[in-house]
């Protein structure tokens, strides 16, 4: 195609079919960023381009032409050359010279390989057309598959509709693709609608038409052809018309006002093509029961005349009911020409179809003139897209980087995300918060027998919960299976039902009445419980006593995987609904949740490089190979999304036990924030402790000079006067005598006057927890903060209350001087060791997820999932520089103010954190909303190695900052 008519395309479609280009109230400017659309009618078509075009007309025999209005269906996977199936393919192109091809399902190389054969042997180029609603995974695998419409509309965003045409069209254009039968603007105002539910945007028409022209102007910046459907409006009827003839028996006025109005609008703003739809409109149109695909009255006076389309005409598939049932192969074609049709799509039988037409205009029955109309439509199509000037093939080798691609799936994704609405939160539920609803039970509706359906609902809803147990009721289940899942469901806390119902052609909308009758049994064992539908909004209404309603829109893996930290406080919900739901929800209804819980998501949601943070990998791998540390895992936090987590090396230098990302390591002296000083702020929250209380009060040894005026400032500030290390462990081997020890221990500088890190008062900090809430730190914490934020991971003494965890914890050391031996799953420090394993400075073992999920909280200013565990007023405070001394907060470490710092180059100047002599960190920057930790065992087999620990630790956070795109 050469560059000017690539670049006049979308004017010179206008041009061509309207005749000119028509102001519009959405401008696709709004959606282009900067490019920009050229209008001069001179560089539109080559001069001698109408010359060309008569010469086609003139010179193509009757057949030829009347071969070209028919588009016939291709299934695009893999076709053997000798099959029945690629003859009459073959025979349809070489010998009724088909003028294209509209390709059903298929695979992304079976569909290209498959359209290059065809165009190879075709002597007309070969219209490609596609219908690709909502992706082109509508009809191709392996491509990115999108919300439906009505979920994209209820995300209240038209960009999102614009994105979708725009990336759909990306890769049918990939493809071969000229065509795509998108949008749908029928306006469903119909709930019991068996055809178009959830392909329409909304039962208002505005919404339609924001929505609709939005996606058709995605689809044309990238110069493809969108299709308006279903012409005059499929969506007020309960008939399916692939079934039947349904009938619409409203007169014109109604039709006018409502189901025309997104039309209209798509005809003012530029729309190229529509379709029509196979209903009878007998207060408007010719006969009580034509279809309007055969109806001048539709087609002409209103379409054409009225609106003023001069557009091509495209008809529904011709082997619907709502056709065959009454017409011949032949008689529906020129029925449809005569309406003012150009395209027939799907012809039950092209070869009687096509006898039929040429016999009809050798009776007179329909003119030649009325086939050239058609066919010359056609033939500027294809010369205006380049088909005559090009060989029309697919690029294979470019596929693999044009489809499906990282940024294509992201914006999927994040559409899926704001499409899911919840509708009905009773007893604020959601959040779902694992330690109220311990068991979660899951009941997936399916009508099917596959008994898979559901499966990867529950996988991704075991990311956010510990105990997820799971069921389906298909066609399969038996009265005794009934039973079980019933007794089950009394055992359970929470009872979640995902309807995975598919929207079928001619089936009922709602629930059989013995999925219903089980369902008000599982409502009436008395168990909180949450319908979610993923697909028809409808079937909200078959389970009205449902304490919480979730639309979900579609049972696809996006949609599950949108749907499933949505009800943990993963992502924000914040979509309303475009229909109404009769006697239930009305139109713009829905309930607001924020992100507060830490969402398993990628790179490319929060806006990081992919590419750049691979770096790390390599970074990791080096020093492993170095012998820095025998393993590591790592995780980079942004906006709320564990958007890189991985796990490099193994567990000791025997290299038997493969280090796994959720692997789980003695953090050491980050135990001083995510322990001993996260429940200094909670105390301090609740007026149980003041910063300023004195260690006095509670350890009578500091009544002494000197001593008397310490505070619980100065401890958490490293001011105390106390030294930074006394070993102790040599000589007291218990916790009693240690704790005395640090109470007795001499002041080694005025207390206030330097910055000295001191492990002691941290120590003491731990004790002054326990005598103040009543319970030794451990248990605090894990009370107050672990368990209840899902930190399944995060214990002391690991080896004593989690079994399960031992085998996936790192060793830290092969210890010959207190004669430990080998120290696995209990804790590294000496002093913590002979402390029983608990203490103020050391002793907590943590996963990234688990830190995760701590920073989250910390960045929500003290909220995970819903609930609140610090004030905003105390987490400030603490993560805030307090010192006269240097940038350090209370207990947190803070990135310094000069010169090198772990927390990398590129961090903020409002970064806080802190390090473990085992060889981790946790770094949290509040400003860029992002978390970098790295957890590794760099004193295995002794704490002489993992010298260079520190540089890499910088090193890992620079490539994180950097790979920031916006």
């Amino acid at each position: 195609m050469k560059s000017s008519i690539k670049t006049a395309f979308i004017t010179a479609l206008l041009l061509l079919m309207n005749g000119s280009y028509p102001a519009t109230a959405q401008g696709i400017s709004e959606f282009l960023f900067g490019q920009t659309l050229k209008s001069n009618q001179s560089q539109l078509l080559d001069p001698n381009s109408e010359v060309y075009l008569d010469s086609l007309v003139a010179n193509t025999s009757l057949e030829q032409k009347v071969g070209q209005l028919f588009f016939i269906p291709a299934y695009g996977d893999f076709t053997s050359k000798k099959s029945r199936t690629f003859k009459e393919l073959e025979n349809m192109v070489q010998d009724y010279h088909v003028g294209g091809i509209i390709f059903m399902q298929g695979d992304i190389y079976g569909q290209a390989v498959l359209t290059n054969k065809l165009q190879r042997m075709a002597k007309f180029p070969l219209w490609i057309s596609q219908d690709m609603e909502f992706g082109a995974a509508m009809r191709v695998s392996g491509t990115t598959r999108f919300t439906p419409a009505m979920g994209v509309a209820a995300s209240g965003n038209k960009r999102n509709a614009f994105m979708m045409g725009k990336i759909t069209a990306l890769e049918a254009k990939a493809l071969g693709v000229h065509q795509i039968y998108a949008p749908v603007l029928d306006v469903n105002n119909n709930p019991e609608n068996p055809v178009i539910n959830v392909r329409s945007f909304s039962a208002d028409p505005d919404i339609v038409t924001t929505f609709g022209t939005a996606f058709m102007q995605g689809v044309q910046s990238e110069q493809l052809v969108a299709t308006a459907k279903h012409f005059p409006g499929h969506g007020d009827t309960d008939v399916d018309s692939h079934h039947d003839l349904p009938v619409v028996r409203h007169k014109y006025p109604r039709l006018d006002s409502l189901e025309l109005s997104p039309f209209k609008a798509a005809i003012r703003q530029g729309i190229p093509s529509i379709m029509s739809a196979h209903i009878a409109f007998p207060n408007i149109g010719s006969d009580d029961y034509v279809p309007g695909t055969l109806d001048p009255a539709i087609l002409g006076d209103i379409l054409r005349d009225s609106l003023n389309f001069q557009g091509m005409v495209v008809t529904d598939g011709l082997e619907m009911r709502g056709i065959t049932s009454k017409y011949s192969p032949g008689e529906a074609v020129v029925e449809a020409l005569q309406a003012g049709a150009d395209i027939m799509l799907i012809s039950p039988d092209v070869y009687t179809a096509v006898d039929e037409v040429i016999d009809a205009v050798k009776k007179g029955d329909i003119s030649e003139e009325r086939i050239n109309q058609s066919f010359r439509k056609l033939m500027a199509w294809k010369q205006l897209y380049g088909l005559f000037e090009s060989d029309n093939l697919v690029n294979l080798e470019s596929l693999d980087s044009r489809i499906n691609t990282p940024y294509h799936q992201a914006v999927a994704d994040r559409i899926a995300r704001e499409s899911v609405t919840i509708l009905k939160n009773e007893n604020n539920i959601l959040p779902i918060q694992p330690s109220e609803y311990p068991e979660i039970m899951v009941v997936a509706l399916a009508d099917d027998q596959s008994g898979r359906t559901g499966s990867s609902f529950v996988l991704e809803l075991r990311n956010y919960h510990p105990d997820v147990s799971y069921h389906v009721y298909d066609e399969r289940t038996s009265e005794r299976d009934k039973q079980v899942m019933l007794q089950q469901a009394r055992q359970a806390d929470l009872i979640i039902i995902g309807s995975f119902i598919y929207l079928r052609y001619g089936q009922s909308i709602h629930l059989s009445r013995g999925q219903q009758n089980f369902l008000d049994k599982l409502a009436n064992t008395g168990k909180p419980n949450i319908l979610v539908s993923f697909g028809n909004p409808y079937v909200l209404s078959d389970m009205k006593q449902a304490d919480v309603h979730v639309q979900g829109w579609y049972n696809t893996g996006e949609q599950v995987d949108a749907v499933a930290p949505a009800l943990f406080g993963a992502s924000a919900v914040k979509a309303t609904l475009p229909i109404d739901i009769p006697g239930l929800y009305a139109l713009g209804d829905g309930i607001n949740i924020k992100h507060t819980a830490l969402r398993f998501g990628n790179p490319q949601d929060v806006g990081l490089e992919p590419e750049k943070l691979y770096e790390i990998d390599n970074v990791l791998r080096e020093a492993i190979r170095d012998s820095v540390f025998p393993g590591a895992t790592v995780g980079v936090v942004k906006d709320g999304v564990l958007a890189y987590h991985q796990g490099f090396g193994y567990q000791d230098y025997s290299k038997t036990e493969a280090i796994r990302a959720t692997d789980t390591y003695d953090v050491a002296s980050i135990t001083k924030v995510m322990a001993t000083t996260a429940s200094t702020m909670k105390l301090v929250d609740e007026g149980k402790l003041g910063l300023d209380d004195r260690l006095a009060e509670f350890f009578p040894e500091f009544k002494t000079d000197g001593k008397a005026d310490i505070t619980i400032r100065d401890v958490l500030l490293h001011q105390s006067g106390l030294p930074p290390f006394r070993v102790y462990v040599d000589s007291l081997k218990s916790r009693q005598a240690i704790i005395e020890a640090i109470k007795n221990e001499p002041l080694t500088y005025e207390p206030g006057s330097k910055y000295v890190y001191s492990d002691l008062g941290m120590i003491l900090l731990g004790e002054i927890i326990h005598e103040v809430s009543g319970k030794p730190l451990d248990r605090y914490a894990r009370d107050e903060f672990y368990y209840p934020m899902g930190m399944y991971s995060s214990y002391f003494n690991p080896v004593k209350n989690s079994s399960w965890l031992i085998r996936r914890i790192p060793p830290t050391e092969i210890d010959t001087v207190f004669d430990r031996g080998l120290v696995q799953a209990r804790v590294h420090d000496e002093r913590a060791w002979f402390m029983d394993g608990v203490a103020g400075h050391a002793g907590l073992f943590s996963s990234v997820v688990d830190m995760a999920k701590f920073s989250t909280m910390l960045l929500n200013e003290g909220t995970y999932a819903g609930r609140r565990y610090l004030s905003p007023e105390t987490v400030q405070l603490f993560t805030k520089d307090q010192s006269a001394h240097n940038t350090r907060g209370l207990g947190f470490d803070r990135k310094s103010g000069q010169g090198f710092s772990t927390a990398g180059s590129l961090a903020s100047d409002d970064t806080f954190g802190h390090l473990g002599f085992t060889g981790t960190s946790l770094w949290i920057d509040r400003k860029k909303n992002m978390t970098i930790i790295l957890l590794t065992n760099r004193t295995f087999p002794h704490r002489s190695y993992g010298k260079t620990i520190s540089q890499i630790r910088a090193e890992i956070a620079d490539i994180a900052f950097s790979s920031i795109t916006k």
